[in-house]
């Protein structure tokens, strides 16, 4: 098996630990905030080109059991017109990914963070009926924030989580839609060379954390308050915007 990065430090591989445990949990309760919460961190640890391809697998992997249930329950019809955008948006955020130098890519992921955590931080909403030329736009601005960053989440959040849906079915919604984003993810990630021998080590030794969060995060929705936790979560998105910044490299690393 491929080693782990030589400038990777024990500290360095116990907060990449923590981070995607922290990220599982985030993703567990709510649906989404995984990337949000690693990447910035991730990215500054290992860099962006590995730390999006990590997250994009162990999500892959952890969360395949969520779409059998989600594809009988959601609007089949307004997930596919959403995929249609991403078609689009994950090849354009890929290419991105592959050829903007890494820090600049690393500056980007964190402005995008930031944000997509203001708009969380408001609140706000798309409160009109989905509409198909619209729901194809929201494809493409998740598809290339997936491409480049994985952080497609909050567009799509705030795109359908507004509007007079049934929660259930937009539950079901997100699931499945995010499922077709990363399968396009990972073709698009094979084919821009991005899946190297390194990521082995660091899949397997972030993937049980990782599960474990999805677990726990699980759990605690039927324990904590909604607006409890949605507070932990927008406060560890923050946090890790801030570890994350490159200024801080001399620090974590």
């Amino acid at each position: 098996m491929p080693p782990l990065p030589a400038d990777l430090t024990p500290a360095a591989v116990a907060l990449f630990i923590v981070t995607a445990f922290v990220a599982g949990l985030a993703r567990g309760f709510s649906g989404f905030g995984a990337a949000l919460i690693f990447m910035p961190v991730a990215s500054a640890l290992i860099g962006p080109r590995l730390a999006a391809p990590v997250i994009l697998v162990i999500d892959a992997v952890t969360t395949v059991g969520l779409v059998p249930d989600a594809f009988r329950r959601a609007d089949r019809r307004e997930v596919a017109v959403m995929s249609i955008g991403a078609l689009v948006g994950v090849p354009s955020g890929v290419y991105l990914l592959t050829h903007l130098d890494p820090l600049t890519i690393r500056w980007t992921i964190i402005a995008i963070c930031a944000a997509l955590l203001a708009l969380l931080l408001v609140g706000w909403r798309y409160h009109g009926k989905p509409k198909a030329p619209l729901t194809v736009g929201v494809g493409v601005l998740s598809g290339l924030f997936s491409g480049a960053s994985q952080v497609g989440g909050p567009p799509v959040i705030a795109y359908w989580l507004g509007g007079a849906i049934p929660p259930n079915i937009v539950r079901a919604n997100i699931v499945l839609y995010f499922e077709v984003s990363t399968a396009l993810t990972i073709l698009n990630y094979f084919l821009g060379g991005l899946f190297v021998s390194a990521l082995v080590p660091l899949c397997l030794m972030t993937a049980p954390a990782y599960a474990l969060g999805l677990w726990g995060g699980s759990k605690l929705f039927g324990v904590a308050s909604e607006a409890t936790f949605r507070r932990i979560c927008l406060s560890l998105i923050a946090l890790a915007v801030v570890i994350g910044l490159p200024l801080l490299d001399g620090v974590l690393r």
